[in-house]
């Protein structure tokens, strides 16, 4: 989902003026933050003081510290929280492009959700996906095309430097406009829920820490150069995606790749959420966890469920966002914080102590900020 969220970059930019940046920068340390101390909760220290890796999921960290109250209570609420997180970023995707594909072919007398019953049908083989090695190798590939995107947009925008000028930022700030500005930066770098999976696979695990403080470094500076860019190109018209102030014929072949990427980053989310609802299936009815015949099942009740659930579910986007500040913001910093201040108590010093409690009452404030926005903005649209 981080290209369609920095694609919302300069927008956010429009209604944050410089403090914009510094939460570019701010977002980028936080989510780096968290995604350490994430990973931290997985280890412990033997008898020889080495760490050695005695959890293996965000579900084993959550039972780990709701153990004494109830030994599977933890679990259940961390997988909920990221099935209905990752199930609603796949509904987004074919959302989004069945948006594309209207937009990339005005003349074609086809519905949206028609469209995005096209689109539906190209991820029908998601069903057989079956480890993450595939999956990794689409990734690579959205990858690939979320830097073509930004580098037509740099590009063109670096056309019109000419008439840039830093009097386009604005010093007053609309304070509902400045919590929507936060929503799209914070979530633009969070990744949380795939940590514990990804460190787990590498090859040295033991450079998980500088991957991940080089990857929102570059993560920091991309968006920076990119929002900046953008931004000071169109000023007071940046719209709410970049490309829709691209002129036609950009536009039309960005769409298409935009396309492209929603396809291509189909794919991650569903394999996670269908690996969780798998794995506690396969668990509850002690069935073999290899069974081939459930997974498929499973993968097609949830590849039907999104295309349900994207044409039939009235203003999704509002939805999405009141999940979105639900779930995402307790995925990316409440229970992170949480569960290292959990834990580790006894072996955080006083500075580590109050760094986790401030991201938690940040996470909370967040969350807090885009329920009340979400709600507001549903109670608008059914009133």
């Amino acid at each position: 989902l981080q290209g369609i969220f920095v694609l919302g970059l300069p927008y956010a930019l429009l209604h944050s003026g410089y403090s914009g940046l510094l939460l570019i920068v701010l977002a980028a340390a936080l989510c780096c933050y968290t995604g350490k101390i994430l990973i931290a909760c997985l280890y412990e220290e033997n008898e020889d003081g080495q760490l050695i890796r005695v959890r293996d999921t965000y579900e084993d960290i959550a039972n780990a510290c709701c153990e004494k109250l109830s030994p599977n209570l933890g679990g259940i609420v961390v997988n909920v929280t990221q099935v209905v997180e990752l199930i609603m970023t796949c509904i987004l995707y074919l959302v989004v492009s069945g948006n594309l594909l209207s937009h990339s072919f005005p003349y074609v007398p086809v519905t949206e959700k028609t469209w995005s019953v096209i689109a539906f049908v190209t991820l029908l083989p998601c069903v057989f996906i079956r480890t993450l090695k595939i999956v990794s190798k689409l990734s690579q590939l959205c990858s690939l095309v979320h830097f073509v995107i930004i580098l037509v947009v740099i590009t063109y925008c670096l056309t019109q430097v000419h008439q840039w000028s830093w009097a386009k930022f604005r010093l007053s700030l609309e304070f509902e406009d400045f919590l929507v500005s936060v929503g799209v930066i914070i979530f633009s770098y969070t990744s949380q829920i795939f940590l514990p999976t990804l460190e787990g696979n590498m090859k040295n695990p033991g450079e998980f820490r500088c991957m991940l403080n080089w990857t929102h470094f570059f993560a920091c500076i991309l968006k920076t150069t990119f929002a900046l860019t953008a931004f000071l190109t169109w000023g007071e018209k940046t719209k709410e995606v970049i490309t829709d102030n691209l002129p036609s014929f950009l536009e039309t072949l960005v769409n298409l790749c935009l396309l492209t990427k929603a396809l291509l980053s189909y794919p991650l989310p569903f394999f996670a959420a269908t690996e969780i609802v798998y794995s506690c299936i396969s668990k509850d009815s002690h069935s073999s966890y290899r069974s081939p015949l459930l997974a498929l099942a499973v993968r097609g009740s949830f590849l039907l469920l999104t295309l349900l659930m994207a044409m039939f579910t009235p203003h999704f986007a509002l939805l999405m966002g009141l999940s979105g500040s639900v779930t995402g913001a307790a995925m990316t910093f409440l229970l992170p914080s949480l569960f290292h201040l959990k834990l580790k108590w006894k072996k955080l010093s006083f500075l580590e102590k109050c760094a986790d409690i401030s991201v938690f009452i940040l996470g909370f404030l967040c969350s807090l900020a885009g329920i009340v926005c979400s709600i507001k903005g549903l109670l608008e649209v059914f009133g």
